[in-house]
């Protein structure tokens, strides 16, 4: 019997402000998002991060059935974990949502996928893969003519 070594994973990283990659899908994967209201809406609800919620909010690409997006706390500190920040964010963005587009709950999958990037370099190249998500699904010709992508607090770390 073969006898084989595994490398044991880290129980815990240690980053200093972490840049976490967001991506978040509506119930059902209905397409409600890529409109001028559920773009006003979501973009409001990162605005609001910093105060709210002691997080930065920075590159984002909003998809007809989900969104991606880049976060970190304030230098300050955050004022919750990312986990409540998420269920706070998805609570009131669902609110906003439905009731501009005259729609019921639930808006959002109950989970989210996040990620931590480990440093500048990654976060270029995953920003680079989300922002050619609307090329890939067919939505437009370039990235840059996507109506529903930016920034909001943070373009990249380095500018936090």
């Amino acid at each position: 019997m073969e006898h084989r070594t595994h490398l044991r994973r880290l129980d815990r990283l240690w980053v200093d402000r972490p840049v976490y990659f967001i991506a978040v899908c509506t119930a059902k994967r209905r397409a409600l998002l890529a409109s001028a209201d559920a773009a006003a809406v979501l973009f409001h609800e990162w605005q609001s991060a910093r105060e709210r919620h002691g997080w930065l909010v920075g590159r984002y690409v909003i998809m007809p059935d989900h969104v991606h997006f880049f976060c970190a706390e304030t230098a300050a500190g955050a004022q919750r974990p990312l986990a409540r920040f998420m269920g706070k964010w998805k609570e009131w963005t669902a609110k906003g949502i439905c009731q501009a587009l005259g729609l019921s709950a639930p808006f959002w999958q109950e989970q989210f996928f996040d990620h931590v990037l480990r440093s500048d370099e990654s976060y270029a190249e995953k920003w680079a893969y989300v922002r050619d998500n609307p090329v890939r699904a067919g939505l437009t010709a370039t990235w840059e003519k996507w109506s529903w992508q930016g920034w909001v607090d943070f373009d990249y770390p380095k500018s936090m």
